[in-house]
């Protein structure tokens, strides 16, 4: 007697595997409570640090202004200033120098006001509000950027790139070790390639990854907005495209190598013999645009170094000292260094995903 059987399901396409692989590790991550708590946490402390520093920014101290006695008239009748007097306008010019005061309001016919305003680097915008009409301003010795504000900006893309390479890099390589631990990737791989199954991984974790970067661009510009910080806003909106841009790269080179170098171990106690290297890798960028962000020579040389270039290049962006060129320059790098490792991540992942017991060397990775 012949009976029907039901025919085989058909093996999922690689681009469906692929998203199968990817649709997982977002909705394992996403049902996670303390992903969730701590990407939560993390939003909080992006929104409070802009609060405060749009907060900060408007409770600022009385401007202190040099005056000579032509002009002393002219700050008496403006409200939260700090005048000293002054013999003349070499004087006052001393005092801006050294940065005894904020500006000097010195005698001056060629603007046509009577007197003119001196600075050292950017004329104190309170002060030139306060002023019924807009004198002349000579910068003495003008500087491209706020030093505070380029450290600032350095820590923030720094810490960013470190957070979420380091966290989603660890879910990948945990993943990848529980599996093999399991024995589940037996299964995986008897339904999906090997290739598809990291692809998937790396997908995913990128997607996550990408979420919060857009969640915290999008809080950034919502606090800046409120604090009324709108020039800030309009320099940093740039560098910050750049940035998510460089960090989507960069993230899937660092993605492909944390599954790579997870799968050349079976045990959770060994993650960190493998990834270790990657780990500084991750770490190196952050603290060197911490101690060299006002170095143009050490940051030129970090925006074409594939690991350091999403941090670095975005800085250069910001501070003025890249051309729209050297970032596409340095993307184009950027990928290129993507393209190979993804291939040698591959290569390795592929040939030691089921090989249990001992750590896998490297060369025999390589080998297969």
């Amino acid at each position: 007697m012949i009976t029907d059987r039901p025919a085989p399901s058909p093996a999922p396409l690689p681009a469906s595997a692929v998203w199968l692989v990817a649709e997982r590790e977002i909705t394992a991550k996403l049902r996670s409570r303390a992903f969730v708590i701590a990407t939560g946490i993390l939003l909080l402390i992006a929104l409070a640090a802009v609060l405060i520093g749009g907060l900060a920014s408007r409770s600022a101290s009385p401007d202190a202004i040099a005056v000579t006695s032509e002009t002393a008239a002219v700050a008496e009748a403006l409200p939260d200033v700090e005048p000293t007097l002054v013999a003349d306008r070499s004087a006052a010019e001393t005092l801006v120098k050294d940065d005894e005061v904020s500006a000097a309001i010195v005698p001056g016919d060629e603007s046509g006001f009577g007197f003119v305003v001196l600075t050292k680097e950017d004329a104190p915008t309170s002060l030139m509000m306060q002023l019924s009409q807009v004198p002349k301003v000579e910068v003495l010795e003008p500087a491209d950027t706020d030093p505070l504000l380029r450290y600032l900006v350095a820590i923030g893309f720094g810490v960013v790139f470190l957070m979420a390479a380091s966290t989603f890099g660890g879910t990948i390589a945990q993943s990848v070790v529980e599996e093999k631990q399991t024995r589940v990737v037996e299964l995986l791989i008897s339904a999906i390639p090997t290739r598809e199954l990291l692809a998937g991984k790396v997908l995913g974790n990128t997607v996550l990854a990408m979420g919060q970067i857009v969640a915290l661009a999008a809080i950034a510009i919502v606090g800046l907005i409120v604090t009324g910080q709108n020039e800030l806003l309009a320099g940093i909106g740039a560098p910050v495209l750049w940035f998510a841009v460089f960090f989507l790269f960069g993230f899937v080179l660092l993605a492909s190598l944390y599954a790579a170098a997870a799968a050349m171990v079976s045990r959770q106690e060994d993650i960190g013999s493998t990834t270790m290297p990657l780990m500084m890798l991750v770490m190196a960028p952050y603290f060197l645009v911490i101690f060299f962000n006002d170095n143009p020579l050490v940051l030129t040389i970090m925006s074409y170094v594939p690991f350091s270039a999403p941090v670095a290049m975005p800085v250069r962006m910001f501070v003025g000292e890249a051309q729209w060129w050297e970032g596409a320059l340095s993307l184009a790098i950027l990928l290129a260094t993507c393209a190979g490792a993804i291939v040698v991540a591959a290569k390795i992942y592929e040939n030691s995903l089921l090989r249990m017991g001992a750590r896998v060397k490297l060369g025999e990775a390589l080998r297969g």
